[in-house]
Protein backbone atom coordinates (compact mmCIF):
# COMPACT_ATOMS: atom_id res chain seq x y z
CA UNK A 1 0.00 0.00 0.00
CA UNK A 2 2.99 2.30 0.42
CA UNK A 3 3.13 2.78 -3.35
CA UNK A 4 -0.18 4.66 -3.22
CA UNK A 5 1.38 7.47 -1.14
CA UNK A 6 2.40 9.26 -4.31
CA UNK A 7 2.64 12.70 -2.65
CA UNK A 8 4.87 11.64 0.22
CA UNK A 9 8.08 13.67 0.40
CA UNK A 10 9.81 12.24 3.48
CA UNK A 11 10.20 8.62 4.53
CA UNK A 12 11.91 8.25 7.90
CA UNK A 13 11.93 4.71 9.28
CA UNK A 14 15.22 5.04 11.13
CA UNK A 15 16.16 2.82 14.07
CA UNK A 16 13.56 0.07 13.95
CA UNK A 17 13.68 -3.69 13.40
CA UNK A 18 12.57 -3.88 9.79
CA UNK A 19 13.84 -6.83 7.80
CA UNK A 20 13.69 -7.78 4.14
CA UNK A 21 14.26 -5.53 1.14
CA UNK A 22 13.16 -2.02 0.33
CA UNK A 23 9.61 -2.34 -1.07
CA UNK A 24 9.65 -1.83 -4.83
CA UNK A 25 6.36 0.08 -4.55
CA UNK A 26 8.40 3.04 -3.31
CA UNK A 27 9.41 3.76 -6.89
CA UNK A 28 5.92 5.19 -7.41
CA UNK A 29 6.56 7.87 -4.76
CA UNK A 30 8.27 10.24 -7.15
CA UNK A 31 8.03 13.24 -4.80
CA UNK A 32 10.33 11.70 -2.21
CA UNK A 33 13.19 13.97 -1.22
CA UNK A 34 14.37 12.07 1.86
CA UNK A 35 14.65 8.32 2.46
CA UNK A 36 16.06 7.33 5.85
CA UNK A 37 15.87 3.62 6.69
CA UNK A 38 19.09 3.49 8.67
CA UNK A 39 19.66 1.39 11.79
CA UNK A 40 17.49 -1.54 10.69
CA UNK A 41 18.10 -5.08 9.45
CA UNK A 42 17.22 -4.54 5.83
CA UNK A 43 19.08 -6.57 3.24
CA UNK A 44 19.27 -7.20 -0.49
CA UNK A 45 20.49 -4.96 -3.27
CA UNK A 46 20.44 -1.20 -3.46
CA UNK A 47 17.85 -1.06 -6.22
CA UNK A 48 18.37 0.80 -9.48
CA UNK A 49 14.94 2.43 -9.28
CA UNK A 50 16.20 4.70 -6.50
CA UNK A 51 18.10 6.61 -9.18
CA UNK A 52 15.75 5.98 -12.09
CA UNK A 53 12.37 6.87 -10.55
CA UNK A 54 13.02 9.04 -7.48
CA UNK A 55 14.81 11.89 -9.21
CA UNK A 56 13.93 14.39 -6.46
CA UNK A 57 15.91 12.55 -3.80
CA UNK A 58 18.25 14.82 -1.89
CA UNK A 59 19.00 12.63 1.13
CA UNK A 60 19.54 8.85 1.12
CA UNK A 61 20.43 7.17 4.40
CA UNK A 62 20.74 3.38 4.33
CA UNK A 63 23.26 3.24 7.16
CA UNK A 64 23.75 0.20 9.39
CA UNK A 65 21.83 -2.44 7.48
CA UNK A 66 22.80 -5.53 5.51
CA UNK A 67 22.72 -4.27 1.95
CA UNK A 68 25.21 -5.95 -0.34
CA UNK A 69 26.61 -6.00 -3.88
CA UNK A 70 27.70 -2.81 -5.63
CA UNK A 71 26.49 0.78 -5.67
CA UNK A 72 24.22 1.08 -8.73
CA UNK A 73 25.46 3.71 -11.22
CA UNK A 74 21.84 4.83 -11.62
CA UNK A 75 22.32 6.82 -8.40
CA UNK A 76 24.34 9.23 -10.51
CA UNK A 77 21.05 10.43 -12.03
CA UNK A 78 20.17 12.10 -8.72
CA UNK A 79 21.40 15.57 -9.56
CA UNK A 80 19.87 17.05 -6.38
CA UNK A 81 21.60 14.57 -4.08
CA UNK A 82 23.04 16.28 -1.04
CA UNK A 83 23.58 13.55 1.55
CA UNK A 84 24.47 9.92 0.78
CA UNK A 85 25.04 7.60 3.74
CA UNK A 86 25.59 3.94 2.86
CA UNK A 87 27.93 3.22 5.76
CA UNK A 88 28.05 0.01 7.79
CA UNK A 89 26.72 -2.40 5.19
CA UNK A 90 28.24 -5.18 3.08
CA UNK A 91 28.54 -3.17 -0.12
CA UNK A 92 31.35 -4.26 -2.42
CA UNK A 93 32.65 -3.30 -5.86
CA UNK A 94 34.05 0.08 -6.82
CA UNK A 95 32.88 3.64 -6.26
CA UNK A 96 31.03 4.83 -9.41
CA UNK A 97 33.00 7.29 -11.54
CA UNK A 98 29.88 9.13 -12.64
CA UNK A 99 29.34 10.84 -9.28
CA UNK A 100 30.47 14.17 -10.72
CA UNK A 101 26.90 14.44 -12.10
CA UNK A 102 25.62 15.29 -8.61
CA UNK A 103 25.24 18.96 -9.42
CA UNK A 104 24.12 20.02 -5.93
CA UNK A 105 27.30 18.59 -4.42
CA UNK A 106 29.31 20.14 -7.25
CA UNK A 107 28.21 23.65 -6.24
CA UNK A 108 29.88 25.70 -3.57
CA UNK A 109 27.78 26.22 -0.46
CA UNK A 110 28.38 27.57 2.99
CA UNK A 111 31.41 26.19 4.74
CA UNK A 112 30.95 23.79 7.61
CA UNK A 113 32.86 26.11 9.89
CA UNK A 114 29.81 28.36 9.94
CA UNK A 115 27.13 25.66 10.03
CA UNK A 116 26.53 26.01 13.76
CA UNK A 117 25.69 29.69 13.22
CA UNK A 118 23.82 29.50 9.92
CA UNK A 119 20.29 28.59 10.98
CA UNK A 120 19.06 32.07 10.11
CA UNK A 121 19.66 31.34 6.43
CA UNK A 122 16.57 29.17 6.36
CA UNK A 123 14.04 31.91 7.05
CA UNK A 124 15.87 34.26 4.70
CA UNK A 125 15.12 31.94 1.77
CA UNK A 126 18.60 30.59 1.24
CA UNK A 127 19.02 28.38 -1.82
CA UNK A 128 20.67 25.81 0.43
CA UNK A 129 17.52 25.17 2.45
CA UNK A 130 15.64 22.03 1.40
CA UNK A 131 11.85 22.31 0.81
CA UNK A 132 11.02 20.28 3.92
CA UNK A 133 11.64 20.48 7.65
CA UNK A 134 12.99 17.18 8.92
CA UNK A 135 15.90 15.69 10.79
CA UNK A 136 18.55 13.07 10.11
CA UNK A 137 21.34 11.41 12.07
CA UNK A 138 24.78 11.74 10.53
CA UNK A 139 28.34 10.91 11.52
CA UNK A 140 30.30 14.15 11.76
CA UNK A 141 33.98 14.11 12.73
CA UNK A 142 33.58 10.62 14.10
CA UNK A 143 30.57 11.51 16.26
CA UNK A 144 26.97 10.52 15.54
CA UNK A 145 24.69 13.57 15.79
CA UNK A 146 21.18 14.63 14.81
CA UNK A 147 20.67 17.52 12.40
CA UNK A 148 17.40 19.34 11.87
CA UNK A 149 17.43 23.11 11.62
CA UNK A 150 20.71 23.13 9.63
CA UNK A 151 20.14 19.90 7.69
CA UNK A 152 19.77 21.84 4.47
CA UNK A 153 23.34 23.10 4.76
CA UNK A 154 25.00 19.72 5.14
CA UNK A 155 26.62 18.10 2.10
CA UNK A 156 28.04 14.72 2.95
CA UNK A 157 29.10 11.36 1.49
CA UNK A 158 29.64 8.47 3.91
CA UNK A 159 30.56 5.07 2.44
CA UNK A 160 32.55 3.87 5.43
CA UNK A 161 32.59 0.36 6.91
CA UNK A 162 31.92 -1.57 3.72
CA UNK A 163 33.93 -3.76 1.36
CA UNK A 164 34.54 -1.24 -1.41
CA UNK A 165 37.63 -1.85 -3.52
CA UNK A 166 39.50 -0.15 -6.34
CA UNK A 167 40.74 3.43 -6.46
CA UNK A 168 39.11 6.62 -5.26
CA UNK A 169 37.71 8.08 -8.50
CA UNK A 170 39.20 11.41 -9.52
CA UNK A 171 35.66 12.57 -10.35
CA UNK A 172 35.07 13.01 -6.63
CA UNK A 173 37.26 16.13 -6.77
CA UNK A 174 34.54 17.85 -8.82
CA UNK A 175 32.18 17.81 -5.82
CA UNK A 176 33.51 21.12 -4.55
CA UNK A 177 30.53 21.64 -2.25
CA UNK A 178 31.31 18.58 -0.11
CA UNK A 179 31.60 19.34 3.58
CA UNK A 180 32.21 15.79 4.81
CA UNK A 181 33.74 12.78 3.03
CA UNK A 182 34.15 9.45 4.80
CA UNK A 183 35.52 6.44 2.89
CA UNK A 184 37.16 4.77 5.87
CA UNK A 185 37.25 1.05 6.71
CA UNK A 186 37.07 -0.29 3.18
CA UNK A 187 39.53 -2.00 0.84
CA UNK A 188 40.38 0.96 -1.34
CA UNK A 189 43.71 0.94 -3.15
CA UNK A 190 45.63 3.31 -5.39
CA UNK A 191 46.50 6.88 -4.49
CA UNK A 192 44.64 9.86 -3.07
CA UNK A 193 43.46 11.95 -6.07
CA UNK A 194 46.01 14.66 -6.74
CA UNK A 195 43.27 17.32 -7.02
CA UNK A 196 41.77 16.61 -3.60
CA UNK A 197 42.61 20.22 -2.77
CA UNK A 198 39.73 21.32 -5.01
CA UNK A 199 37.35 20.40 -2.17
CA UNK A 200 37.75 23.74 -0.44
CA UNK A 201 34.57 23.33 1.64
CA UNK A 202 35.75 20.11 3.32
CA UNK A 203 35.55 20.21 7.07
CA UNK A 204 35.93 16.45 7.63
CA UNK A 205 37.98 13.95 5.59
CA UNK A 206 38.37 10.33 6.69
CA UNK A 207 40.22 7.83 4.46
CA UNK A 208 41.57 5.68 7.27
CA UNK A 209 41.89 1.90 7.37
CA UNK A 210 42.21 1.23 3.66
CA UNK A 211 45.11 0.13 1.46
CA UNK A 212 45.80 3.52 -0.11
CA UNK A 213 49.43 4.01 -1.15
CA UNK A 214 51.68 6.70 -2.59
CA UNK A 215 52.27 10.21 -1.34
CA UNK A 216 49.82 12.59 0.29
CA UNK A 217 48.99 15.15 -2.44
CA UNK A 218 50.43 18.60 -1.82
CA UNK A 219 47.06 20.09 -2.81
CA UNK A 220 45.52 18.81 0.44
CA UNK A 221 47.34 21.62 2.22
CA UNK A 222 45.16 24.08 0.30
CA UNK A 223 42.01 23.03 2.21
CA UNK A 224 42.07 25.80 4.81
CA UNK A 225 38.78 24.93 6.53
CA UNK A 226 39.50 21.28 7.28
CA UNK A 227 38.85 20.55 10.94
CA UNK A 228 39.05 16.76 11.02
CA UNK A 229 41.51 14.57 9.10
CA UNK A 230 42.26 10.85 9.38
CA UNK A 231 44.58 9.08 6.92
CA UNK A 232 45.79 6.45 9.38
CA UNK A 233 46.25 2.72 8.76
CA UNK A 234 47.13 2.88 5.07
CA UNK A 235 50.28 2.40 3.00
CA UNK A 236 51.09 6.06 2.47
CA UNK A 237 54.71 7.11 2.03
CA UNK A 238 56.90 10.18 1.65
CA UNK A 239 56.81 13.52 3.37
CA UNK A 240 53.65 14.97 4.89
CA UNK A 241 52.87 18.24 3.08
CA UNK A 242 53.12 21.37 5.17
CA UNK A 243 49.98 23.44 5.58
CA UNK A 244 48.20 25.66 8.03
CA UNK A 245 46.51 22.77 9.79
CA UNK A 246 48.02 19.50 8.53
CA UNK A 247 50.68 19.48 11.25
CA UNK A 248 48.05 19.81 14.00
CA UNK A 249 46.46 16.40 13.37
CA UNK A 250 48.77 14.28 15.53
CA UNK A 251 46.87 11.00 15.16
CA UNK A 252 45.88 11.39 11.51
CA UNK A 253 48.93 9.65 10.05
CA UNK A 254 49.53 6.64 12.32
CA UNK A 255 49.90 3.19 10.81
CA UNK A 256 51.78 4.46 7.75
CA UNK A 257 55.36 3.33 8.46
CA UNK A 258 56.76 4.99 5.31
CA UNK A 259 55.42 8.46 6.13
CA UNK A 260 57.78 11.05 7.55
CA UNK A 261 57.87 14.69 8.55
CA UNK A 262 55.91 16.74 11.07
CA UNK A 263 53.97 15.93 13.18
CA UNK A 264 55.50 12.40 13.09
CA UNK A 265 58.75 11.78 14.99
CA UNK A 266 60.29 10.32 11.82
CA UNK A 267 62.31 12.88 9.89
CA UNK A 268 62.60 12.63 6.12
CA UNK A 269 66.01 11.87 4.48
CA UNK A 270 66.21 15.32 2.88
CA UNK A 271 65.65 16.91 6.28
CA UNK A 272 68.49 14.87 7.78
CA UNK A 273 70.91 16.16 5.13
CA UNK A 274 70.12 19.73 6.05
CA UNK A 275 69.55 22.75 3.79
CA UNK A 276 71.93 23.30 0.89
CA UNK A 277 73.17 19.70 0.83
CA UNK A 278 72.38 17.35 -1.99
CA UNK A 279 70.57 14.13 -1.29
CA UNK A 280 72.01 10.97 -2.76
CA UNK A 281 69.54 9.12 -4.90
CA UNK A 282 69.62 5.36 -4.98
CA UNK A 283 70.12 4.51 -8.62
CA UNK A 284 68.71 1.05 -7.97
CA UNK A 285 65.26 2.64 -7.72
CA UNK A 286 65.61 4.32 -11.11
CA UNK A 287 66.73 1.38 -13.22
CA UNK A 288 66.63 -2.23 -12.20
CA UNK A 289 69.46 -3.06 -14.68
CA UNK A 290 71.95 -0.57 -13.21
CA UNK A 291 73.01 -2.03 -9.87
CA UNK A 292 76.14 -1.96 -7.73
CA UNK A 293 77.25 -5.24 -9.29
CA UNK A 294 77.03 -3.58 -12.71
CA UNK A 295 79.66 -0.99 -11.74
CA UNK A 296 81.88 -3.62 -10.10
CA UNK A 297 81.83 -5.73 -13.26
CA UNK A 298 82.85 -2.69 -15.35
CA UNK A 299 85.85 -2.06 -13.09
CA UNK A 300 86.97 -5.69 -13.10
CA UNK A 301 86.60 -5.91 -16.86
CA UNK A 302 88.74 -2.83 -17.40
CA UNK A 303 91.45 -4.09 -15.02
CA UNK A 304 91.58 -7.56 -16.61
CA UNK A 305 91.70 -6.12 -20.14
CA UNK A 306 94.37 -3.54 -19.31
CA UNK A 307 96.60 -6.02 -17.48
CA UNK A 308 96.14 -8.59 -20.25
CA UNK A 309 97.32 -6.25 -23.01
CA UNK A 310 100.21 -4.80 -21.02
CA UNK A 311 101.30 -8.26 -19.86
CA UNK A 312 101.53 -9.56 -23.43
CA UNK A 313 103.61 -6.56 -24.51
CA UNK A 314 106.00 -6.99 -21.59
CA UNK A 315 106.50 -10.77 -21.90
CA UNK A 316 106.44 -11.25 -25.70
CA UNK A 317 109.28 -9.46 -27.53
CA UNK A 318 107.93 -10.00 -31.08
CA UNK A 319 104.50 -8.61 -30.14
CA UNK A 320 106.18 -5.64 -28.47
CA UNK A 321 108.26 -4.83 -31.60
CA UNK A 322 105.23 -5.24 -33.87
CA UNK A 323 103.07 -2.97 -31.64
CA UNK A 324 105.63 -0.15 -31.46
CA UNK A 325 106.38 -0.38 -35.20
CA UNK A 326 102.65 0.03 -35.83
CA UNK A 327 102.51 3.10 -33.57
CA UNK A 328 105.53 4.63 -35.39
CA UNK A 329 103.89 4.02 -38.78
CA UNK A 330 100.57 5.44 -37.60
CA UNK A 331 102.29 8.54 -36.23
CA UNK A 332 104.09 9.19 -39.53
CA UNK A 333 100.91 8.62 -41.57
CA UNK A 334 98.92 11.06 -39.45
CA UNK A 335 101.74 13.64 -39.65
CA UNK A 336 101.76 13.49 -43.49
CA UNK A 337 97.96 13.73 -43.70
CA UNK A 338 97.88 16.70 -41.35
Amino acid sequence: MMGHLIRIETLNLNNNRFVGELPSELKNCRNLTLVDVGENKLSGLIHEWLGENLLNLAIIILRSNQFYRSIPPQLCHLTQLQILDLSMNNISGTIPKCLNTWTTLAQNGHSSANIEHSTYLQWRGSTYYLPYDDEASLTWKGVRSKYKSILGLVKSIDLSCNKLSGEIPTEITYLVGLVSLNLSRNRLTGQIPSRIGNLQELDSLDLSRNQINGRIPISISQIDRIGYLDLSQNNLSGKIPKGRQLQTFDSAYGGNPLLCGEPLPRTCPEEEKGPGQSVLVNEDDKDGLITRGFYISIGLGFAVGFCGVCGILLLNRSCRYTYFNFLTFLNGWLYVKA
